[in-house]
C-alpha cells in the first residue's frame, strides 16, 4: 500500500513520549538544541522523528558528554542524549518496559515503576538484623563497560519488535562528543543520561547478576539498585566464597569487581572477634553501622545496625550549605531565600529523613545560626544582640514550624 511505513509506530505513542521527556526536563544534547527550542517548531519536529522511526530512517546523534563532581574529587561521566533521541528513547521505553516488568527480580529496585532507593534500603535495613554479614558489591565502571553483544542478545530475545533491538543497537553505537568538543567512538556501555540507559542495564544484570543468584546461591537475599548491590550472608566464610563466584561471573560477562570498594562488612550485634573487620558500608546515599537505639517497648537500650544519611552525603550537603552564603544575602527577603533554597532543602529532608531523621537535623541545624546571621545584618534592631536574633528565628520557628524543610527534620526527629 501506498505511503505504508515499515514499522507500526503510532503518532500518539511520540507525543506521550514527548510529554514524559518534557516532564524530566533536562540539558540540552550534542548542538545545543534545549526543549524550549525544540518546542518552538513541535509540531514539525515531532512528526519528522515519528515518519523516520516509522520507516528506519531514525539514526541517533552523537550524545554530548558531561561530568558531574563525585564526593570522592572524581568525576561521574553522564552521556546526554539530544532532545528528539530523548524522545526516540522513551518510545522505545514505553513499548519495552512492560515486556521486561514481569521478568525482573523481586529485590531489583533502580528505576523501576512503584519501586524506589528507600524500598531497597528498608529490606537492607530488615536484612541486617537476620543475617550477620554483607558482601558489599561494587562494580567497576558498570555503564560504560556494558558488553553491546549480550545486552543485545537479550533485548532480541524479550522485545516482540525488531525496531526496537535496530534503534537501541543505533544508540549504543553513537559517539561521545567530549567536553573539549572531540568526538569519541565506543565499542562498548551505554551512558549515563540517557532515557533507555537504566532499563537496559536492569535487563543486562538480571542475566549477568540475578539470574544467576537465583540459581547458584538461592539462600542468600540481596538488594540491587542498577548497579548498586548489597548481598546477606550468614558468615564470613560464605561472603569470601560469595565474591571469588561473583568475580568469576562478572568477568564472563565483561565486567569486574571494584578490588578497594567491593568489601565483606560484619554487622552482627555482638563485637567480632577480630578488630579488623569492616563494621559499616554505604547504600544509596545512607550509611548502615552498629547505632545505638531504644527498644519500642520498654525502653531499653540496645546496638543496631541501622542506616542514616551518609558521610559523603553530609559533606556534600555542607560545602552546597556554605556556598549559599546565606549571612550576606542581606538584599533579599526572607521569602525571596524560601524560594530560592526550599526546593533543595526539601528534596534533603524528604530522601535523608527516611532513616534515622535526628541524623539529618543535627546535620541541617547550622543552617539555622546562617539565618541569624542574616538576620544580624538586616534588622539594626538585631545587629548588636546576638541572643535577640535568635529569640526572633525561636518565636519564627514556633509560629510556622513548616516553614524552611529543615525544621520538619527537627519535627520528625522528635517522633521517632
Amino acid at each position: 500500500m501506498a505511503g505504508a511505513k515499515s514499522y507500526e509506530i503510532a503518532k500518539r505513542e511520540v507525543w506521550q513520549a514527548y510529554k514524559r521527556v518534557k516532564a524530566n526536563g533536562g540539558a540540552a544534547g550534542a548542538g545545543g538544541v534545549s526543549l524550549k527550542m525544540f518546542e518552538q517548531d513541535l509540531s514539525k519536529n515531532l512528526y519528522r522523528l515519528w515518519n523516520r522511526m516509522s520507516s528506519g530512517s531514525y539514526f541517533a546523534a552523537p550524545v554530548k558528554r558531561v561530568e558531574i563532581p563525585k564526593a570522592d574529587g572524581k568525576v561521574r561521566p553522564l552521556g546526554i542524549p539530544t532532545v528528539a533521541d530523548r524522545i526516540a528513547q522513551m518510545v522505545v521505553k514505553n513499548r519495552l518496559e512492560p515486556e521486561l516488568e514481569p521478568l525482573f527480580h523481586a529485590d531489583s529496585y533502580g528505576y523501576r515503576p512503584g519501586r524506589s532507593a528507600h524500598d531497597a534500603v528498608r529490606k537492607a535495613r530488615q536484612r541486617c538484623f537476620a543475617k550477620a554479614w554483607v558482601l558489599d558489591v561494587d562494580i567497576k565502571g558498570f555503564f560504560d563497560n556494558i558488553d553491546w553483544a549480550l545486552l543485545l542478545k537479550a533485548v532480541r530475545k524479550h522485545s516482540r519488535w525488531s525496531w526496537v533491538t535496530l534503534y537501541i543497537q543505533r544508540w549504543l553505537g553513537a559517539s561521545v562528543v567530549m567536553p573539549d568538543g572531540t568526538v569519541q567512538p565506543r565499542d562498548r556501555g551505554t551512558p549515563q543520561g540517557g532515557v533507555i540507559s537504566p532499563l537496559l542495564a536492569n535487563l543486562f544484570l538480571h542475566y549477568a547478576f540475578d539470574g544467576w543468584m537465583q540459581r547458584h546461591h538461592p539462600s542468600v537475599p540481596f538488594e540491587r539498585y542498577a548497579d548498586d548491590i548489597i548481598c546477606h550472608c550468614d558468615s564470613q566464610a560464605q561472603a569470601q566464597a560469595l565474591k571469588a563466584e561473583l568475580e568469576q561471573r562478572l568477568a564472563e560477562c565483561g565486567l569486574q569487581l571494584h578490588p578497594e570498594k567491593t568489601k565483606i562488612v560484619y554487622c552482627g550485634s555482638h563485637e567480632p572477634r577480630n578488630e579488623q573487620v569492616i563494621r559499616r558500608f554505604d547504600f544509596l546515599g545512607f550509611s548502615f553501622k552498629p547505632r545505638s537505639a531504644v527498644a519500642r517497648t520498654g525502653g531499653r537500650t540496645f546496638t543496631a545496625f541501622t542506616p542514616a544519611v551518609s558521610d559523603r552525603a553530609v559533606a556534600a550537603i555542607q560545602r552546597e550549605v556554605r556556598s549559599w552564603n546565606l549571612g550576606r544575602r542581606t538584599s533579599q527577603s526572607l521569602q525571596q531565600l524560601l524560594r530560592e533554597f526550599t526546593p533543595k532543602l526539601r528534596g534533603w529532608v524528604r530522601y535523608y529523613a527516611a532513616f534515622r531523621p535526628s541524623t539529618l537535623y543535627r546535620l541541617l541545624r547550622p543552617i539555622d545560626e546562617h539565618l541569624v546571621l542574616w538576620a544580624r545584618r538586616k534588622y539594626k534592631r538585631l545587629a548588636k544582640h546576638r541572643h535577640r536574633a535568635w529569640e526572633w528565628l525561636k518565636e519564627l520557628q514556633s509560629r510556622e514550624p513548616r516553614l524552611f524543610p529543615h525544621w520538619w527534620a527537627a519535627v520528625m526527629s522528635t517522633g521517632r
